[in-house]
């Protein structure tokens, strides 16, 4: 594949979220961005991009359905083919008013009813995972955290609820590198990039109407719009939408609780000493290194506080900035295990807030339980490396075990 990215020469005006240097240093660069007087990036990259850093400025992008349109929601060169209100992976990317009917469909697979029985399985999950990392040797042994955990949870628990082999974890974790990582590549080779995922859900489409079971893609496949089923391409879509956004979000979610646990050993002591306190520190988790940022296409043209915003450009909606942002947040860029009130918007704004954070919170809550409980202490023992691209997470975490529980 080619890539001919160029290191981004400013952050202002040649904003490249996949320069490996921006998620590595996207709270500095956020910080230097609002402190400088420029509230919204720009880029002439990806055929042109513009990126609010402020809450104000995100929100507003987010509930603005009228200029600003969800057919498009990971940047890249190419547009979506598929065009409003439906979009490729409804429904994130549907607009009003096909949104709320395509969204209201996915509401009961996810309620806390549907979720909450997964709580045995998650656990038996990550205690596997930390059973397969042999034997440890405290003060010695190092472990990728990410790789060796984080990594395997999510993609085991959507693969399940879709009625996939969990076996494929390995073609997962390429689906998605492909689909979020892989974005700066030329259109014709993105586009070619996504043929194996697409015939890979066609064999699992076709084997699940030749033997329906009790799963989300059997779901998919009966589940009516007055009446009638879904379209072939609308439930392939959603289960893009399942497969990508459940898996990355959700690992880059506990790769970076766990991160941060293993540079602030009051904050490791403190969930292990005071379990109570992971009903707040969950949410602090999730403001302080929220993964997802997502994006809209401009609709038409439009002057958006004196940014000359033209059709069919790129508008990056940073969720994890308007988090960090201290105009919103008091001791923003601190992270505060107990922080009472917390209006975080890690799971978005607007009308595309994440239908799986009742999914995400459960998998974040006992992986880092599970973790924390079996490795007490431990601390970071080499470098870490950052995703790139729109979903922010650790991919490489080593972490050296100081205590086994």
């Amino acid at each position: 594949m080619t890539n001919q990215r160029t290191p981004a020469a400013d952050w202002a005006s040649d904003l490249d979220h996949a320069d490996p240097r921006y998620n590595e240093h996207a709270h500095e660069i956020w910080d230097e961005l609002r402190a400088s007087g420029c509230p919204v990036a720009h880029s002439d990259r990806y055929g042109g991009m513009w990126a609010p850093v402020t809450h104000e400025l995100v929100h507003e992008v987010a509930y603005d359905t009228d200029h600003f349109s969800s057919r498009g929601v990971i940047v890249s060169n190419t547009r979506p083919l598929i065009p409003a209100p439906i979009g490729p992976a409804p429904p994130i990317t549907s607009d009003p008013p096909f949104h709320q009917i395509a969204r209201r469909l996915l509401l009961p697979p996810f309620s806390p009813k549907s979720i909450d029985p997964w709580d045995a399985e998650v656990r038996r999950l990550c205690t596997d995972l930390l059973d397969r990392m042999g034997d440890i040797e405290p003060g010695t042994t190092i472990v990728d955290a990410a790789v060796q955990y984080a990594q395997s949870i999510p993609v085991n628990v959507i693969a399940r609820m879709l009625g996939f082999p969990p076996e494929d974890e390995e073609i997962f974790r390429g689906f998605v590198h492909n689909v979020l990582e892989a974005i700066d590549l030329p259109a014709e080779e993105r586009i070619a990039s996504f043929q194996p995922l697409d015939e890979y859900l066609d064999r699992q489409i076709r084997e699940h109407a030749d033997n329906p079971r009790d799963d989300l893609t059997t779901y998919l496949m009966n589940v009516e719009i007055e009446g009638n089923k879904l379209s072939y391409e609308h439930v392939r879509g959603s289960i893009v939408l399942l497969l990508v956004a459940g898996i990355d979000t959700t690992w880059s979610a506990i790769g970076s609780s766990i991160w941060h646990l293993a540079t602030h050993p009051d904050d490791l002591a403190r969930v292990g000493d005071d379990p109570d306190v992971m009903l707040f520190a969950v949410e602090e988790f999730l403001r302080a290194y929220a993964p997802v940022t997502m994006a809209r296409l401009v609709k038409d043209d439009y002057d958006f506080h004196g940014c000359p915003m033209k059709a069919d450009e790129w508008v990056l909606l940073p969720f994890p900035a308007a988090n960090r942002d201290p105009a919103f947040f008091e001791r923003a860029d601190e992270f505060v295990i107990d922080r009472a009130e917390n209006r975080h918007a890690a799971f978005g704004l607007g009308i595309h807030r994440c239908l799986g954070s009742n999914l995400a919170r459960l998998e974040l809550r006992i992986a880092i339980e599970e973790f924390v409980r079996r490795f007490p202490s431990f601390e970071l023992a080499g470098d870490v490396t950052w995703s790139v691209g729109q979903i922010r997470g650790p991919r490489a975490l080593p972490v050296r075990v100081l205590a086994h529980g």
